[in-house]
């Protein structure tokens, strides 16, 4: 009977993927653990933002003598801080110059750097939708949710808001002409275009890393295609033409490929940015897949699986080399310009609440907004 038990739990633990002409049984990774660190000498919003960044890169705050690594410093007349790993130094610096909290980001990114060898985060950026009574609007804040600001101010529908390079540019879909029309967003001079006002809806913007092509949704034909244009609107190019509704373009970080869902299909596929026969992804084992978004590092692909018990967010390797990995429960996934974060939607006591994934240790952090439900985030390339 043991035996038996334990077969049993052996099947409940994993995930059975499909491919062509083989079946591969896939056991979900255990999350990478957090990184035990001390943080001793800090105070008021120099020590909380400091907290903050660090729980979100993977850190876990532990007494000293458990600690791996050990961070001291002060905050009197500047931010300062001296981190060593054991008793081996590894990091010494002041930080002068801006705000008491935009030091205090300089040092943790200066931190995560030095541990990990990737560029921090904390000094980034996220454009996300504040939904509203019948209406939404576009905002842009830190990415820890502090400097909220108001890009539009239409009292329309609005969805999708989405970085081109260089965090000057946004894209979103506006139906403040009453059609779903996309947008050009210049935040240095409040300047906005129509890019695409084609008959029919226009959805789902996407700019490439580069910010030379723009990948969206259009159903002038009757079905919600794909197509690709210059950044500026011209040379329209359809990639897709197909009875299904495809949904939520993300492009590879090289441009030359573009991940997107097809809602019947109920999957999602990879094809050229040029256009040609797509490839589906592998997601056996999760339902309905949707918002897929490809890490800056190329190497992964984030999306929602929705099922009767809710949402949940999953990856998979983009070259389909083996089957997605299950995380947590929430919608709305855009990677961090480090492929190592997430920032989603967790659905809260009745309202969406924008949150920060660590991918390798499944740590979920709230961001701290009080602007009610807010969704669609997307991160500045």
């Amino acid at each position: 009977m043991k035996k038996l038990t334990d077969l049993l739990a052996l099947i409940a633990s994993t995930v059975v993927a499909f491919a062509a002409d083989e079946v591969t049984i896939t056991k979900d990774p255990e999350p990478v653990k957090q990184i035990p660190i001390s943080v001793s000498g800090y105070s008021g919003e120099v020590d909380a933002t400091l907290r903050f960044d660090l729980s979100v890169a993977g850190f876990k705050f532990v007494a000293n003598d458990q600690a791996d690594y050990h961070l001291t410093g002060s905050n009197a007349a500047q931010v300062e801080g001296r981190l060593l790993e054991g008793a081996k130094p590894i990091l010494a610096k002041a930080y002068a110059g801006g705000t008491p909290r935009t030091q205090a980001h300089t040092l943790a990114d200066d931190i995560v750097q030095a541990v990990y060898k990737i560029p921090g985060i904390a000094r980034t950026k996220i454009v996300f939708k504040r939904e509203l009574v019948r209406a939404g609007e576009v905002y842009v804040s830190d990415y820890d949710g502090f400097n909220p600001v108001a890009v539009t101010a239409d009292n329309a529908t609005v969805a999708s808001p989405t970085w081109a390079a260089g965090r000057k540019t946004l894209y979103y879909m506006s139906q403040r002409k009453t059609y779903p029309d996309i947008y050009s967003h210049d935040l240095s001079s409040g300047e906005r275009r129509i890019f695409a006002d084609y008959p029919g809806s226009n959805i789902s913007p996407a700019a490439s890393r580069d910010g030379s092509k723009v990948a969206f949704i259009n159903s002038k034909t009757g079905s919600p295609d794909l197509y690709v244009a210059d950044a500026n609107g011209s040379n329209l190019r359809q990639l897709t033409k197909t009875k299904d509704a495809e949904s939520s373009p993300t492009w590879s970080p090289d441009g030359s490929k573009i991940c997107y869902a097809a809602d019947e299909a109920r999957a999602l596929y990879i094809i050229a940015s040029t256009g040609g026969q797509p490839r589906r992804l592998r997601t056996d084992g999760a339902g309905r897949p949707t918002e897929p978004d490809w890490s800056p590092d190329g190497k992964t692909i984030i999306f929602t699986s929705q099922v009767a018990a809710g949402f949940s967010l999953w990856t998979v390797p983009a070259d389909g080399s083996a089957a997605p990995t299950q995380l947590v429960a929430g919608e709305d996934p855009s990677w961090a310009p480090n492929s190592r974060t997430v920032v989603f939607v967790r659905r809260v006591s009745g309202k969406r609440e924008l949150s920060l994934l660590d991918v390798p240790s499944k740590t979920v952090k709230s961001i701290p907004l009080k602007l009610g439900s807010c969704s669609q985030p997307c991160w500045s390339r």
